[in-house]
């Protein structure tokens, strides 16, 4: 079922040159590399299609998003299939993700029916007020244009071809090209499968949906710097994320660049908290850090904790509770290297002791533990840097004082949490006005891996976390991404648009 070509406004095109797969299992594939003429060609049908699909109706894009989502369970084996060879998740995982994606595709065409994302305003036209009369003003948010998104290595479903960009840009009305991840080329290629099919079925302009694979770093450049998109999804590492929105921003015509980038998503563990259930809250913590062989954008690298026995026992609960956690294989050859470069840099750190070491090599990844005191990590800035996989750091802290000079020092995260009881809400009150400017999502007695896809829900934060405080890659609200704000003045209604009628 594998064509091995890009997905180009309708028309499945090879290219001059191809790329192997490079499953944890199964058999390899052959793909078409993708070149900056393939991006050209794709951009500019998305720009055209924008002409007829950034002002089509609420309802036939709803209809849309609802066809893309059947489409994707008609193939749901397929994608299984192919996934779990790319990849090396398992089945459950995939099958799990996969629902998660259409579930979001669904959500996304129930939100823009409701039509409260539009944000409609309208302020009726004073005639006879003094000293100057005011005009009739009306206000809503419209689509911005075409759209790049880039695939995610850890998520080949819900945050890469027909992921939560690509759906809430679609569901603003905006073309999208996607520039497929080379670490499943395969997957990708059977959700483009079902995205075409999708428009097929609605009658939609060829060009609202593009998928160019594989590609060299100036194939990517090429996207973000055509002159025709106007914005930028980007899941991925700080690195290349950063490089792309220094692109956009370089620009003559700077685009937002919506870049979720990373996190250590640190945990906060209150004295009462860990005095009554320190082993729970290991125990716990060790699941949420060894899931998915910690490849998660929230996966929670790091404890902190007040030094004194009970740092101890949690110390030794975690060890335990991470020791029979067997190698897992991770997403790429690259992702593995990377997480044993991590583990280094952080076991050569002043101060560091080691609490749990394993052995792990080619594609495969065991868990670490470590331990560090909060003057050696509050010196050593490397250590607040994420390691993707399951890495944990557990910072002794010698009173509350410095624990919130911990929280005080770090960067954008995505999630901050607080295990707490009740005999600890006073310290854990004078910690909530630092972590809310740290984060974009707080939680209290939880685990932060688990990104409920809602209305209220926020996956971004401040820089590293993502690019774009005031936005999230997940949840209704990332819609409004790709949207802009524009008032009509004195604006016949013949002339305004349908949904400002």
């Amino acid at each position: 079922m594998l064509s091995g070509k890009h997905l180009i406004a309708g028309e499945w095109k090879s290219g001059d040159a191809t790329f192997s797969s490079e499953p944890a299992h199964g058999d390899a594939h052959e793909f078409a590399v993708g070149t900056p003429a393939h991006v050209d060609t794709a951009v500019k049908a998305a720009e055209d299609a924008f002409v007829s699909y950034g002002y089509s109706s609420r309802e036939d894009r709803a209809a849309f998003l609802n066809a893309i989502a059947d489409e994707i369970e008609a193939r749901g084996a397929e994608i299984t299939a192919i996934g779990t060879s790319e990849t090396g998740l398992p089945e459950a995982r995939l099958e799990g993700e996969r629902g998660r994606t259409t579930g979001q595709l669904r959500l996304f065409a129930s939100h823009i029916l409701e039509g409260d994302y539009l944000d409609r305003r309208h302020d009726e036209a004073l005639p006879d007020r003094q000293p100057l009369p005011r005009p009739d003003l009306r206000m809503i948010q419209r689509p911005i244009g075409p759209v790049a998104v880039f695939g995610a290595s850890n998520f080949p479903l819900a945050f890469s071809t027909a992921g939560g960009d690509t759906a809430a840009a679609l569901a603003a009305g905006c073309p999208v090209v996607v520039k497929g991840h080379s670490a499943h080329p395969g997957t990708g290629e059977i959700v483009a499968q079902a995205i075409d099919a999708a428009i097929k079925k609605c009658g939609l302009h060829p060009g609202v949906f593009s998928l160019v694979q594989g590609g060299t770093r100036e194939t990517g450049q090429a996207l973000v710097t055509h002159p025709l998109i106007r914005a930028v999804g980007f899941t991925g590492s700080l690195a290349g994320g950063r490089a792309l929105f220094d692109l956009c921003a370089s620009r003559p015509e700077p685009i937002p660049f919506f870049g979720e980038l990373g996190s250590v998503n640190p945990m906060f563990l209150m004295t009462n908290a860990v005095k009554a259930r320190g082993g729970e809250i290991a125990k716990g913590w060790a699941g949420s850090l060894t899931m998915g062989a910690g490849q998660f954008c929230t996966n929670p690298g790091i404890a902190v904790i007040i030094d004194g026995p009970d740092a101890d026992a949690f110390c030794k609960a975690a060890t335990e509770a991470l020791e029979p956690v067997g190698a897992q294989t991770m997403l790429t050859d690259g992702i593995a290297g990377a997480y044993r470069a991590g583990r280094d840099r952080v076991a050569a750190s002043a101060g560091v002791q080691d609490l749990l070491t394993s052995t792990c090599d080619l594609r495969n990844a065991t868990p670490y533990l470590y331990r560090v005191s909060g003057t050696d990590w509050l010196a050593n800035h490397a250590l607040g840097e994420e390691v993707f996989g399951p890495l944990g750091l557990i910072v002794t802290v010698k009173d509350l004082d410095e624990m919130q000079a911990i929280a005080s020092s770090l960067q954008g995260q995505l999630t901050c949490t607080i295990h707490m009881d009740a005999a600890d809400t006073a310290d854990s009150q004078t910690l909530m006005p630092i972590l809310e400017r740290k984060a974009g999502r707080l939680l209290a007695n939880g685990f932060p891996t688990g990104v409920e896809v809602c209305d209220s829900m926020v996956h971004g934060g401040p820089y590293p976390a993502s690019t774009n405080f005031g936005a999230t890659s997940v949840g209704t609200l990332s819609i409004r991404r790709f949207l802009r704000p524009v008032c009509f003045q004195n604006i016949p209604d013949a002339l305004l648009p349908d949904d400002l009628k």
